[in-house]
């Protein structure tokens, strides 16, 4: 068995845990694969004897399972990396609050050792994916929390005209509009008012940043609509954001954005739910009157 493993390299944290995770992969015989980043990281610090362990490439990724070892943000850019290739990713939390990596680095190799023992469950998460009208390609043009139209200057709204299934149904007049899917519910959606959506639910969540009119409200829609938007900006320009990777775009590319044709495989521990982190993480339903 082999692992490939991402990690937060801003964190002193990471190298006190990797030293951990390394001897007890070691012990188990396990194979190890890095990240580039993770590998110089890993390198600088002196960490462990990098005889044995692989460099992670587009030709090298020989691997049955993927840890993301940081925060949410850190597991993202593993989603990414991994995209279409079929490998189940462990989230391990050293970050802040963990929606997606939420294995506790105290539960770490608890959680690791179910794993090896066939004990976790995989859960399939969508994805979001985009084109553009005039061929602007993009490295990666998939997101698993979200993708974010926003504007690129400091004053001036945006005016996004938002088709469903070839219907215009409203001009949102404001910051910017997140399309997110239930993954991202919990994400940049809930901090501008979105709904949180449980991560199996068949939808998608249109949530304007900002709206200039009060009574335009987060709206869910079926996940095999299609979404198409039209951009206008003062600056003649707009930024896309797909989970935190941004691209600038003239005002004149419109998008269409659909659910991609692949999902990404979340391992997670069968006693450890969705609602659980609802009320461990933002303390969801708790009732504080005594």
């Amino acid at each position: 068995m082999k692992f490939a493993i991402f990690g937060n390299t801003y964190s002193d944290l990471t190298i006190t845990y990797l030293k951990v995770l390394f001897d007890f992969l070691k012990e188990r015989k396990v194979g190890v694969m890095l990240d580039s980043d993770l590998y110089d990281f890993v390198n600088e610090n002196q960490i462990c004897c990098l005889e044995y362990i692989e460099v992670l490439s587009d030709d090298n990724f020989n691997c049955d399972y993927a840890l993301s070892i940081g925060g949410d943000g850190t597991f993202l850019n593993t989603a990414a990396h991994v995209g279409l290739k079929n490998i189940p990713i462990l989230g391990i939390n050293i970050g802040r609050l963990g929606f997606l990596a939420d294995v506790s680095v105290e539960n770490m190799l608890v959680a690791i050792n179910s794993l090896l023992e066939g004990d976790l469950i995989v859960e399939e998460r969508t994805l979001l994916t985009v084109r553009s009208s005039d061929g602007t390609q993009f490295d990666y043009p998939y997101s698993l929390n979200e993708m974010s139209i926003l504007k690129q200057d400091s004053s001036s709204m945006l005016s996004i005209h938002t088709t469903l299934n070839g219907e215009l149904v409203h001009t949102y007049q404001a910051d910017g509009l997140l399309v997110s899917t239930p993954t991202g519910s919990t994400a940049y959606s809930l901090s501008v008012g979105g709904p949180i959506v449980v991560p199996e639910a068949s939808n998608f969540i249109l949530s304007p940043v900002a709206s200039h009119s009060l009574n335009v409200r987060p709206l869910i829609v079926p996940d095999n609509w299609i979404i198409d938007l039209e951009v206008k900006s003062r600056t003649k320009c707009y930024q896309l954001a797909m989970d935190g990777r941004t691209t600038i775009l003239n005002e004149s590319t419109r998008l269409r954005i659909s659910k991609a044709d692949f999902t990404i495989k979340v391992l997670k521990q069968p006693n450890h739910t969705f609602f659980d982190n609802l009320k461990n993480k933002l303390m969801w339903g708790v009732d504080k009157r005594n």
